[in-house]
């Protein structure tokens, strides 16, 4: 399965009500949904017919989100609240709009990836799907920092092992889509700041000169899962109803935890 067949598979399955997507280029993966969405890149080129309510913001994924309410144009973003001293959290002068799915495909250097996964978190949460695009460079050419190939991923591959040591809390299914994989992640958590915190400690040990040192569970998908395995799974619809009813993370967590981690197990 291509990996525009699996993300509009996804905007199916999971139901979603809103969308964002970072890295717009020409429209191609913009024109698969059908939601209230939001869309970054500082220098689109859509070529595609759009068919949803969207919000083309052109500048970088950066300066979005160090907007105002930068989810103002999805159902939910609000005026600031009146009484900002009861309200201490760090998102918090703005009602909260939570992305139901997320698209991170934008600059493809491990940092910029980094920052954007942190950025799209702080405005999700347990039920909210978030996918990554080219998590799996067929060679260590199609990896390098410094492009110099046809296809290129650049070294973004390295959310995986970043977020399975740094975030266990989570949970992240690499998909064998075609043709440079896709890695989707389960559980965030807005107010986890670990990622935030140690972000200069991150990049000092994985930001490194070419070439990169690609694993072989990467190179060879042996950790992969078929894209028609998760998006058959029958984990969706009780995530869909647990999402919409507001089901608290508490209770609904675990349960989709569970179902999502034995898709590894039985691959």
């Amino acid at each position: 399965m291509k990996r525009h067949e699996f993300l509009r598979e996804l905007h199916k399955v999971s139901a979603n009500r809103n969308y964002l997507e970072i890295g717009v280029n020409d429209g191609r993966s913009l024109t698969l949904s059908r939601v209230p969405s939001i869309a970054i890149d500082p220098a689109f080129k859509v070529v595609t017919e759009i068919r949803c309510d969207v919000h083309l913001a052109k500048a970088t994924s950066d300066d979005f989100f160090a907007r105002q309410n930068p989810l103002g144009h999805l159902k939910g973003g609000r005026h600031p609240l009146r009484n900002l001293a009861r309200n201490r959290s760090p998102f918090g002068h703005w009602q909260r709009t939570t992305l139901d799915l997320s698209f991170i495909d934008g600059m493809h250097l491990f940092e910029y990836t980094l920052r954007d996964f942190i950025n799209v978190e702080k405005h999700s949460d347990w039920a909210s799907v978030i996918v990554f695009d080219d998590m799996l460079p067929r060679n260590v050419d199609e990896a390098a920092r410094d492009r110099h190939t046809g296809a290129w991923t650049g070294d973004v591959y390295k959310m995986v092992e970043v977020l399975n040591r740094f975030r266990p809390d989570l949970v992240t299914v690499l998909v064998d889509t075609q043709p440079t994989g896709q890695l989707v992640v389960f559980g965030a958590d807005p107010g986890n700041t670990v990622l935030s915190d140690k972000y200069d400690e991150i990049l000092a040990e994985y930001v490194v000169p070419d070439p990169q040192k690609v694993p072989e569970t990467i190179l060879e998908r042996t950790s992969a899962v078929k894209p028609e395995t998760l998006v058959e799974a029958g984990f969706w619809a009780p995530l869909v109803r647990a999402r919409n009813r507001g089901t608290k993370r508490s209770r609904g967590w675990e349960p989709l935890r569970r179902s999502v981690e034995q898709l590894s197990v039985s691959r």
